[in-house]
């Protein structure tokens, strides 16, 4: 199956809007003190609050980076469009 371009660049886009947003939710959780058994940022242990949120944060980035990765693959694969079409 080979996706157009259109497609390609949609799915490159879903990959840099996971990069651009999930970092930043990172240190959002890390700053927060319910991650943090004494409720002090960085103080540890930290809590289960913490571990879950790392847990989907790192999910999210490695499906994001695999789908832009996709998307390049689309990208390189697609015919290009001519003068004649």
């Amino acid at each position: 199956m080979v996706l157009s371009r259109g497609w390609a660049l949609f799915l490159v886009g879903v990959g840099v809007w996971t990069w651009a947003i999930w970092p930043r939710f990172a240190v959002a959780i890390w700053r927060d003190p319910r991650a943090w058994a004494s409720g002090t940022v960085g103080d540890w242990p930290a809590t289960g609050f913490l571990w879950v949120h790392a847990l989907l944060i790192g999910a999210s980035l490695a499906i994001g980076t695999t789908v832009a990765l996709l998307g390049v693959r689309a990208w390189r694969a697609a015919p290009r469009r001519t003068a004649n079409r």
